[in-house]
């Protein structure tokens, strides 16, 4: 079996706010988004798509509760940068945008990272790593 695409499907409690976030960030909606129950984005040159239900919708797909990400987390989407600057950059863009620093920028063995949150509590880390 071979699979043509993967993509993420999380939870967001207003999903204007979440689109007015990854817009700020530079992220592009989903030209495919053609449903009123969500919000899609497309994340960088691959074009990942992570579609944002409301919690609601979420929990009637999985038939169960999804997890509270103000107190846990089940994922951490990494994001690369091309510099050390770059990331320093988005961490100016993602408190500009409204988004929670959970881990300051910092070298990781070769590389400089940091982690932020979004208004909703999903993860992400920002790399530079020489070489990738």
């Amino acid at each position: 079996m071979e699979t043509k695409m993967i993509w993420a499907n999380l939870c967001s409690a207003d999903l204007n706010r979440t689109t007015e976030f990854y817009t700020k960030l530079g992220f592009k909606e989903n030209d495919n988004n053609t449903s009123p129950e969500l919000t899609s984005l497309v994340f960088g040159n691959s074009r990942f798509v992570i579609n944002f239900f409301r919690k609601e919708r979420m929990e009637v797909s999985i038939n169960g509760k999804v997890t509270d990400t103000q107190t846990s987390n089940e994922v951490i989407f990494s994001l690369s940068a091309t510099s050390r600057e770059e990331v320093d950059q988005w961490v100016e863009n993602v408190k500009a945008a409204g988004g929670t620093i959970f881990s300051n920028p910092q070298n990781f063995e070769k590389g400089y990272t940091f982690g932020f949150a979004d208004p909703d509590g999903h993860k992400f880390n920002v790399l530079y790593w020489p070489g990738m």
